[in-house]
């Protein structure tokens, strides 16, 4: 496997590379970012009831 390397920018989360840098349709890249531990994190929080006296009307029925 050949390794070519080029810089390239992001905008608009999409990777603009080098105008002179054609690559075919479908070809397989590696996105490498230097500094990434300096990238903010995604957090989810899992979805919690804010009424817990609620949780009876969230209660299954399950019917055949």
């Amino acid at each position: 496997m050949s390794v070519s390397t080029f810089e390239a920018t992001v905008e608009g989360g999409l990777i603009r590379l080098p105008a002179n840098v054609r690559l075919p349709d479908k070809t397989r890249v590696y996105v490498v970012v230097p500094h990434a531990d300096k990238l903010p994190t995604a957090f989810v929080a899992s979805p919690r009831l804010a009424h817990p006296e609620q949780i009876p009307d969230f209660r299954k029925e399950v019917t055949e």
